[in-house]
């Protein structure tokens, strides 16, 4: 039924959780599984900064570099939980792209039947302000998408 699965995943117990989900659903269909992980973009504010010039260039660069490895480790955790279940999967890290269009670049690219990751059902204020990149994914993609609350 599904030979190609992307998951989202940040390192959080939800996106754990929908990945335990996906294994499950790879080991019963063989379908070739996809961990992907997305770093924001890096951003500076600075109060004042029509009186002084500041190089930004290298702060950014560190910030760049620390979200980096922490998207590795993440994919790390990832890769270690599915090959402890007999599975391997392919780790796939999009800097500067917030999660939802990291998700569907990574199904796209991939030709994902299906997309699954965690949601944790924000309404009202919560989702206003945090957002929604399930949401989003849901409104977005033509891929099935197994939400896991």
């Amino acid at each position: 039924m599904y030979t190609r699965i992307v998951v989202g995943i940040d390192g959080s117990e939800l996106a754990t959780k929908a990945l335990r989900h996906a294994v499950v659903l790879a080991k019963k269909t063989g379908a070739r599984l996809f961990a992907v992980t997305s770093t924001e973009p890096s951003v500076l504010v600075t109060a004042g900064a029509e009186f002084m010039a500041v190089d930004t260039g290298a702060i950014v660069a560190d910030l760049e570099e620390i979200k980096a490895k922490s998207a590795q480790a993440t994919l790390a955790a990832a890769e270690a939980l599915v090959a402890g279940e007999g599975l391997t999967i392919e780790k796939i890290h999009v800097p500067s792209s917030v999660a939802a269009d990291a998700i569907l670049k990574t199904a796209e690219q991939q030709g994902a039947d299906l997309i699954v990751m965690g949601s944790h059902g924000r309404r009202g204020l919560g989702r206003l302000l945090l957002g929604s990149q399930a949401a989003e994914v849901l409104a977005r993609t033509t891929v099935p998408v197994l939400v896991v609350k």
